[in-house]
C-alpha cells in the first residue's frame, strides 16, 4: 500500500517482514516540542505537520514516532497528516511503548516499564491518536527498570502482531542478549539503536547479530541531533534555550564538542565534492554499515528534508570511508568501529 509514495528512492525490505521502505525515514522526536524532558525545544505544530508531510511528498514512506515525545503529542499531529493521504499512499507508521509519564510533572524522566496491561493499553491509545487501524512497526521503546522483563512483554508484542493490531514488532535501545532472548519467543522484525559517525557502538554487536538473524536495523540520531549537520558551533550550543536537551550534552559542549567538529570536518569534505549537505553524508555513512537498512533522520522544517534527502540515494566511496574513518581516530571522537567491516 505505501511503497507507490517512494518510487524515486531506493527500497530496502526490513528484515523478514513485507516491508519495503525507504533508506531514510522521518523521525518525529521534534514534534513533540519542548513540553517533555528531551524535546528540542519549543516547536511549531504548524512546522511540524508541514515537515512530516514534506517528507511523504519527498519520498520518504515511513515515519517513526512515539507516545512520549510530547507526551501524545508527536502521534496526534502526525494523526493529522496521515489524513491528508489516501490509504494507498499514506506512509507505514512505526511507533513504541513502554515509556510513561506524569502530565503534572512533564519535564520528569519517563518511566520505563514492561507491565503486559501497559503495552496492550499504549497499543490501543497510539491507534486513536494516529487514526489508523494497524500499527505497521511497533517496538519496545527502552528496557524496562522495573521488575518485568523481556520474557514478560515480548510475548505481548506476538500476541498482538498475531491479532493484526501491529504488522511486525521490533525491540529499541536493546542489546544483543534481549534480542536472543527475544528470538527464543518470538521473531525479532527490527532493532533500533543509536547510530552515527560519533556513537559507533552498534557496528561492534548490535547491527551483526541483527543482520545475523534476519532482523532489520533502523539507526536514529545519525546526524548525532544535529551536531554532524555542519551547522552546529560552540556559539550555536551557548545559544541552546534552556529547555533545548542539547545544552549540557558533553557531546554538544567543550572539548567533546572540539572533538566531534574534527569529524564534521572530514563530512563537510566530502559534502563539498558531492554538491550535497553534511547532514546527507553523516546519514549515508550510517547507511554504508551491512545491516542497517534505514536510518530515522528529523526535521524541524520542510527546509531540512530537503537538507539531507539526497542520502537516500548516496553511496559513499571507500576513499571517502576511509576520510571519515581517518578523522575519527586522530580526534578520538565517540565509540566504536571507525568504519565498515568490509569497505567495496
Amino acid at each position: 500500500m505505501n511503497e507507490s509514495t517512494a518510487q524515486s528512492l531506493p527500497l530496502r525490505r526490513l528484515g523478514t517482514t513485507d516491508m519495503n521502505i525507504t533508506r531514510v525515514g522521518f523521525g518525529s522526536l521534534a514534534m513533540g516540542g519542548a513540553q517533555w524532558v528531551s524535546g528540542r525545544g519549543e516547536q511549531s505544530e504548524n512546522d511540524s505537520i508541514a515537515s512530516a508531510r514534506a517528507a511523504v511528498e519527498a519520498g520518504v514512506n515511513w515515519i517513526d514516532t512515539a507516545p512520549v515525545y510530547g507526551r501524545g503529542l508527536a502521534e496526534k499531529l502526525l494523526g493529522q497528516v496521515l489524513r491528508d493521504f489516501p490509504e494507498a499512499d499514506r506512509p507505514f507508521v512505526f511507533t513504541k511503548a513502554g515509556l510513561g509519564w506524569n502530565d503534572d510533572a512533564p519535564r520528569s524522566q519517563p518511566t520505563r516499564t514492561g507491565d503486559p496491561d501497559l503495552v496492550r493499553r499504549d497499543v490501543d491509545e497510539s491507534l486513536r491518536r494516529l487514526g489508523v487501524e494497524r500499527i505497521d512497526l511497533y517496538q519496545m521503546h527502552w528496557p524496562p527498570l522495573d521488575e518485568f522483563t523481556i520474557e514478560d512483554y515480548w510475548p505481548i508484542f506476538a500476541e498482538l502482531r498475531a491479532a493484526g493490531k501491529v504488522r511486525a514488532i521490533g525491540l529499541s535501545n536493546h542489546d544483543v542478549d534481549e534480542l536472543h532472548r527475544a528470538e527464543q519467543i518470538a521473531h525479532v522484525d527490527s532493532m533500533q539503536p543509536p547510530f552515527s559517525a560519533l556513537n559507533r557502538a552498534a557496528a561492534a554487536d548490535v547491527i551483526p547479530a541483527s543482520l545475523a538473524n534476519g532482523t532489520g536495523v533502523l539507526a536514529y540520531a545519525p546526524m548525532e541531533s544535529g551536531l554532524l549537520t555542519g551547522a552546529f558551533t560552540p556559539e550555536r550550543a551557548a545559544s541552546l534555550p534552556e529547555t533545548d536537551s542539547r545544552r549540557n550534552s558533553p557531546d554538544h559542549t567543550g572539548e567533546g564538542l572540539r572533538r566531534n567538529l574534527t569529524v564534521v570536518q572530514a563530512l563537510s569534505d566530502i559534502a563539498r565534492q558531492r554538491e550535497v549537505s553534511t547532514s546527507a553524508v553523516a546519514v549515508a555513512w550510517a547507511l554504508s554499515f551491512d545491516g542497517v537498512t534505514g536510518a530515522i533522520v528529523g526535521a524541524r522544517t520542510p527546509e531540512q528534508i530537503r537538507d539531507w534527502i539526497a542520502a537516500a540515494n548516496l553511496d559513499l566511496s571507500a576513499h571517502e570511508l576511509a576520510a571519515v574513518a581517518d578523522a575519527i581516530e586522530s580526534s578520538g571522537a565517540g565509540v566504536g568501529p571507525s568504519r565498515p567491516a568490509v569497505i567495496a
